[in-house]
């Protein structure tokens, strides 16, 4: 899944590094790398964090039955 985004930064990098102002390269930077990057991450982190979530709760299930069942 990470070869996606360091392919894509690599690419931003040098468009941002072909720029001709500092102001231009770093919008550059944050407009076409940064940004949509992190969507791209959020969106497809998400059936793994729901996959936490979901185990979280599952513990938290079965140690609240075991103190019921203890007491």
């Amino acid at each position: 899944m990470y070869l996606i985004p360091i392919a894509w930064l690599y690419v931003v990098v040098l468009v941002a590094a072909a720029e001709d102002t500092i102001v231009a390269a770093s919008l550059t930077l944050v407009f076409w790398g940064l940004a949509p990057l992190a969507l791209f991450l959020w969106l497809f982190g998400t059936p793994a964090r729901r996959r936490r979530r979901l185990e979280r709760e599952d513990l938290e299930r079965n140690d609240r039955a075991e103190s019921d069942a203890d007491q």
